[in-house]
């Protein structure tokens, strides 16, 4: 399951446009579809792209792996798996809020949201500030 930098901007760009195809529509009120209809190329999307993550985190299981090699990797591809899952959370809570599933406030909606943006800017800033020991 490895796949091209090209193959991976074109799937990213295929499942962006069909879901903003399908928004539009919505919003225009073309479409009367649940909104988790219009989730579904994220949800797709991610989909493919946690596979692909748990199939190389599960490669580490493999015989002969050196673990002393991929401790920092596997650090960031766990990084990775929770910020799909807030992800996940904020789109599910969000679908639920549109569709009146759940009254619930859109500040409380938006806590995946946050503790993700969060999460994404202090691995920015370790990223960033990590190498520099002056």
């Amino acid at each position: 399951m490895n796949m091209s930098l090209a193959q991976r901007v074109l799937l990213t760009w295929i499942f962006t446009l069909i879901f903003l195809i399908m928004l539009v529509l919505k919003l225009d009120g073309k479409i009367f579809w649940s909104w988790f209809l219009i989730f579904l190329p994220v949800w797709t999307f991610d989909l493919i792209l946690l596979l692909m993550l748990i199939v190389k985190m599960a490669g580490r299981c493999r015989p002969g792996f050196d673990p002393r090699n991929g401790a920092e990797n596997l650090k960031k591809r766990v990084w990775y798996l929770v910020a799909m899952l807030l992800k996940l959370a904020f789109c599910l809570t969000l679908c639920a809020k549109l569709d009146g599933l759940m009254d619930i406030l859109v500040s409380s909606v938006c806590i995946p949201l946050w503790a993700l943006l969060i999460g994404a800017m202090a691995e920015l800033g370790y990223n960033v500030f990590h190498f520099r020991r002056d």
